[in-house]
């Protein structure tokens, strides 16, 4: 990709997805007058619900759009013919379903992973999916990391944002065209940290759920918390050596974020296996996709190469994967690990 290719000529973003946080995207860049915007949802029904009504019906339903500012589609070729900028966020699980008849050539596109989880089955994050699925070039890859929830973004509260990206300047170009006034973009080179921090904070925060439901207080899960930054930093320092600060917000602040807010779907799902719903309960019972139930899998299956210890990560695993008894195995995580 040249760098002509994309600084002569105008940005024309399309979203895949349409959950909360591709919902609050598209109020960012709507907001920004961008003429050129393209909307993938999948569902016809709900694409006329929101030309008729300006508004989402199933996730953050108080945001109001001027619909005449993009353009929808069910169609994923149209959506991705029309663009150059991909903004990916629907759940990874159903990322290589959603993409299994594109017949569009990727190649010149900048992808955007907006998605705080790893595409199962193959144990790859998003960026490492479209490398090796479609050829992209890391210098056309991108990922959207927080410390952010869509609800906040939705509510126009002050948030944070970095965007990761090998390519600095392209980074800061596609950044002004979704950052406001109530949202600050942090630039950032580090792909596979931002990332895998993303990923490896969803497991972390259904640990700390399982302990809040369990009845730990906040002294004991400020104390897990801190812990889990710990292994956080281990794994990514030990898979991907890199100068990368991780007490900056897309890694810290973004574990905390979700280990303690009210919007984290990832602590409300271990909140109800604490509280005594068994795993396949409590996932039916979320009416979003918690990510660090699949991300939990991935990432044990991953460090049985890399072999980090990693004594958090492998407790949650255990937890929602081999039906280990909840109580105990956080007790003796409390025993033996934590200080």
């Amino acid at each position: 990709m040249s760098k002509q290719h994309f600084f002569n000529t105008s940005l024309r973003f399309c979203i895949l997805g349409s959950g909360s946080w591709a919902t609050a995207l598209m109020k960012l860049l709507t907001s920004k007058q961008n003429s050129n915007v393209y909307w993938h949802i999948r569902s016809e029904e709900t694409i006329a619900h929101i030309r008729k009504f300006g508004n989402n019906p199933k996730y953050l339903s108080s945001i109001r759009f001027d619909t005449s500012k993009f353009e929808m589609t069910s169609d994923v070729n149209r959506a991705l013919e029309l663009s150059n900028v991909v903004i990916i966020a629907i759940p990874a699980v159903f990322i290589a379903e959603t993409l299994s008849k594109v017949n569009v050539d990727m190649s010149r596109k900048f992808i955007v992973s907006a998605v705080k989880g790893i595409v199962p089955e193959l144990n790859k994050s998003v960026s490492e999916y479209f490398n090796a699925k479609y050829g992209i070039p890391y210098s056309q890859l991108g990922v959207i990391s927080g410390p952010c929830h869509a609800e906040e973004v939705a509510l126009e509260r002050l948030s944070y944002l970095t965007f990761s990206c090998k390519r600095k300047n392209l980074a800061e170009l596609i950044s002004k065209n979704i950052e406001s006034p109530f949202l600050k973009i942090i630039s950032s080179t580090d792909v596979y940290g931002s990332e895998y921090a993303a990923i490896l904070k969803n497991i972390y925060a259904i640990g700390a759920g399982i302990c809040h439901g369990l009845g730990y207080g906040d002294n004991y899960i400020s104390v897990f918390v801190s812990n889990s930054f710990e292994e956080m930093r281990r794994f990514l320092n030990d898979t991907n050596l890199s100068p990368r600060q991780t007490t900056r917000s897309a890694y810290l602040g973004d574990l905390l974020v979700t280990c303690y807010s009210q919007f984290s779907r990832n602590r409300a799902l271990g909140t109800m296996i604490g509280k005594g719903y068994s795993v396949l309960s409590a996932t039916m019972e979320m009416s979003m996709v918690a990510e660090g139930y699949h991300a939990s899998k991935c990432i044990h299956e991953i460090n049985a190469t890399s072999n980090v210890i990693m004594p958090i990560a492998d407790t949650v695993y255990r937890i929602l994967h081999q039906n280990a008894p909840v109580f105990e195995e956080i007790k003796k995580l409390s025993n033996e690990v934590l200080l």
